[in-house]
């Protein structure tokens, strides 16, 4: 049911998992260009469209090496002709081929005034300043005409476009030295709990290591974003308050927290965010793993800004961000969001009904001889098992409710890796 403003929540109870997905990117979109250099360019997403400064080739150039010549100078069988001068990239021929004359040209270059047809060197057999044409060729050929490739003025890239190694190379020759795109989205990654500890420390008894940080850095990474560490916050509200704060000064798009995401008495972000004017739209969804998941907005510096609080176990964490943030992230950066999309898979092993929360199952997946996608889901499902996740390709979606299923029985499923 919808919340009250007094809890400062707009959906209580278990949200699915779909609609947290649509609260969660619902109003997402790249605020902000920047110009960014070509060389620095590669994976970004052009903001506008992108028109030719100049034209390609900006001249009437050789496409093989041999010979700039008059065609109607040609006959049928051989010809020769009075080579007056030569022509190479970057180095022009300064003067004209005129009646009974040749210049000797190689790829790339600017073919000489009056010169409309280039007999390869192949054809030829030269003697001094004499070349002999052994083989006619038909008008124009081995011509490339200015704006062969594309003319001044000319749009070749869209706005939405993600720039790649053809692109780059396109932008470059249309005369662009940087690009405006959008800017990536920054992610502050914050760890949560006294009982945490980095990688490579010594613990003591009760301590665990922190290790979900790193691959929700990693996957926000992955999705276009720029991750700021913001460490592993200790269960006090003002070291909580103080991390996010200097987040946002250091203009974080969106919050991710790890832990302390439920709503219980000992669970200190959720009044943090409250700190700073967020409003939720949901504290919890029916998914497994992931049940203690919490979004929300808040305008802070007249820029809206978002957090995702993610659970405390490993799996729980990684699989959220898969699903919810991921594709958030990729829309703030100006990229779409279908990777979230499931595609179909067929079960290699049976599977029992579901019940009230739809199941995200680690799966291993393959492809048999016809493409078709295979999949089987581990035994094991326990969300503190980062070996299990580690080992998976896929996530099976088992929605509320959702009978028994037989092996050979098709289900959604989404891919975490190429297969």
């Amino acid at each position: 049911m919808a919340g009250t403003a007094k809890n400062n929540i707009l959906h209580d109870g278990l949200v699915p998992a779909r609609k947290a997905l649509e609260l969660v990117l619902e109003g997402a979109e790249p605020v902000e260009v920047e110009p960014v250099a070509l060389a620095q360019a590669n994976g970004r997403v052009l903001a506008e469209d992108l028109a030719a400064r100049r034209t390609q080739p900006p001249f009437p150039a050789s496409a093989m090496d041999g010979y700039a010549v008059r065609h109607e100078d040609l006959s049928e069988s051989e010809t020769e002709l009075k080579v007056i001068g030569e022509a190479a990239a970057g180095h022009p021929f300064a003067g004209e081929v005129v009646a009974g004359t040749a210049v000797r040209i190689f790829t790339g270059a600017p073919v000489p005034r009056s010169g409309d047809t280039i007999i390869i060197q192949e054809n030829t057999s030269r003697d001094g300043d004499t070349v002999l044409v052994q083989k006619p060729a038909g008008k124009g050929k081995f011509v490339r005409p200015a704006g062969l490739d594309f003319k001044q003025g000319e749009t070749l890239l869209k706005a939405g476009t993600v720039i790649d190694a053809q692109s780059l190379s396109l932008a470059a020759s249309m005369n662009h030295a940087e690009l405006p795109v959008w800017k990536k989205p920054v992610i502050g990654v914050l760890a949560t709990g006294d009982e945490l500890v980095l990688p490579g420390n010594e613990l003591a008894e009760g301590q665990i290591l922190a290790s979900n940080t790193f691959g929700v850095a990693a996957i926000a990474r992955d999705a276009g974003g720029e991750v700021l560490d913001l460490g592993i916050a200790k269960d006090t509200l003002d070291d909580l308050t103080t991390r996010i704060g200097s987040a946002f000064d250091k203009g974080a798009d969106l919050i991710v927290t790890t832990g302390g995401a439920s709503v219980g008495d000992h669970d200190l972000v959720k009044p943090a965010m409250e700190h700073f004017g967020f409003t939720f739209s949901f504290v919890k969804i029916a998914m497994r793993p992931g049940k203690p998941v919490m979004f929300g907005k808040a305008v802070i510096g007249g820029k809206e800004r978002r957090f995702l609080g993610l659970a405390g176990n490993p799996v729980s964490s990684l699989v959220s961000s898969h699903i919810f943030m991921r594709p958030l992230v990729r829309l703030l950066g100006g990229h779409d969001a279908k990777t979230v999309e499931p595609v179909t898979g067929e079960l290699e092993i049976p599977l029992p009904e579901n019940d009230e929360r739809e199941d995200y199952m680690r799966a291993t997946a393959r492809r048999d001889g016809d493409s078709k996608l295979l999949v089987t889901p581990f035994t094991k499902q326990d969300s503190s098992m980062l070996a299990t996740l580690s080992k998976a390709d896929c996530l099976v979606i088992r929605p509320i409710h959702a009978p028994a299923a037989d092996a050979g029985d098709s289900v959604p499923v989404i891919l975490l890796r190429d297969i």
